[in-house]
């Protein structure tokens, strides 16, 4: 089964009841739909959505296994392995060995981590908001490794770098993606 956005969010619902894992999925979810229809790929949106909903699904009940136990979750839910096969890709060189092919895949491995760093900087703000973020705000807390330290900044690079885009375009595109989630605070 590839499963609508709707029915991905409820597979993530059943594995994963913190607000923080909740609402990464969604703003990864909209990121990854923003990014089909905007890159040419708008008949695979609910598809990249669905990807991102799904992305962390181990996450809170695996920490330490990420990426190992979502296959066998997504499996007993009926999930298509071309949809397993996106998932476990996002945690390339971190807790899979799947690389990163497609483009929803790659755009995915940089996104994710990024939408974190994004979301950080957003919250330090006086308006709290991504409504008036801007690349040079995100790149100043880019270099810092202390800030959101937990949001691996080779990986983004390394995302960027496999889609071929600076580091400026990856954020750029991924600050006007989380712009138009209303999963964003």
């Amino acid at each position: 089964m590839i499963p609508t956005p709707e029915e991905a969010y409820e597979i993530t619902k059943k594995y994963n009841q913190g607000d923080f894992h909740l609402s990464h999925a969604r703003i990864v979810g909209d990121v990854m739909e923003w990014y089909a229809k905007n890159l040419g790929f708008t008949s695979e949106a609910d598809y990249w959505k669905a990807v991102g909903l799904l992305h962390d699904v181990d996450f809170e009940l695996y920490p330490d296994r990420h990426c190992q136990m979502a296959p066998e979750l997504l499996r007993e839910n009926g999930v298509d392995e071309s949809v397993i096969r996106s998932v476990v890709s996002h945690g390339y060189g971190i807790c899979s060995d799947v690389k990163p092919e497609h483009m929803m895949e790659k755009v995915l491995f940089a996104a994710d981590e990024l939408t974190g760093l994004i979301g950080a900087v957003a919250i330090m703000r006086p308006s709290k908001s991504v409504d008036d973020l801007e690349v040079k705000s995100v790149k100043k807390k880019f270099k810092d490794k202390k800030f959101a330290a937990g949001c691996d900044r080779e990986v983004i690079q390394r995302g960027a770098d496999e889609l071929g885009w600076t580091l400026d375009e990856l954020i750029e595109k991924t600050i006007l993606a989380m712009r138009e989630s209303p999963n964003v605070a």
